[in-house]
């Protein structure tokens, strides 16, 4: 039994997924989010599904999240690693002249359309919508901040431009806010963060 238990721990080492908390420093989180009930969809993405309305409207009646396989594994790896080193980041202000403006990206954009990017790419792998989430997020110097969450059977982890290793959410210093629904993409729902504090 304890010999089956190291060969699994080794094989999960190989694929990279499998980090040991120091108990001191282990989050309050665990390894799925917790979320609440509907909240507001963000400006930037109303906006976005007006142009990209077709994106907006999955409905997914199944939202058991996939099993993560060594393929799934090297998909996340290979399109967060393309993305991040492609795409030069660029404010919407910067790129657009205005605050929020959600597109895919060509050459440059802001940390949503990297998160587009990602999704987009992962769904023609096959990936379902329901277990790709637009996720925003707070940073510790307070300034909001989008990510991608990808649903698994082992974690949700977080797809980030901010940062090229791929952590278990419960492993990054952000404050989770809200994410997509898994259920239907145009709709939101808030995330039970115990990591928040009452004003966040």
């Amino acid at each position: 039994m304890i010999a089956r238990v190291f060969y699994k721990l080794a094989i999960l080492t190989s694929m990279g997924i499998f980090a040991v908390l120091d108990p001191a420093t282990a989050s309050s989180r665990s390894s799925h989010m917790k979320l609440a009930g509907s909240t507001s969809q963000p400006i930037g993405h109303y906006n976005y599904c007006k142009n990209y309305s077709h994106d907006c409207r999955i409905s997914t009646k199944k939202t058991q999240p996939p099993k993560l396989t060594r393929k799934r594994w090297k998909d996340l790896v290979e399109i967060n690693s393309y993305s991040n080193s492609t795409i030069v980041p660029v404010t919407d202000y910067e790129g657009f002249g205005v605050e929020e403006y959600w597109t895919y990206p060509t050459s440059f954009g802001d940390c949503e359309d990297y998160v587009l990017m990602k999704r987009q790419m992962l769904m023609q792998r096959g990936w379902p919508a329901s277990s790709l989430l637009i996720t925003v997020v707070l940073q510790p110097n307070g300034k909001g901040h989008a990510v991608l969450t990808v649903r698994t059977n082992r974690a949700d982890y977080v797809l980030d431009n901010l940062n090229s290793k791929i952590k278990q959410w419960n492993e990054t210093e952000y404050i989770y806010l809200k994410r997509q629904s898994q259920k239907y993409s145009g709709h939101w729902t808030t995330i039970i963060d115990p990591n928040a504090s009452p004003n966040s």
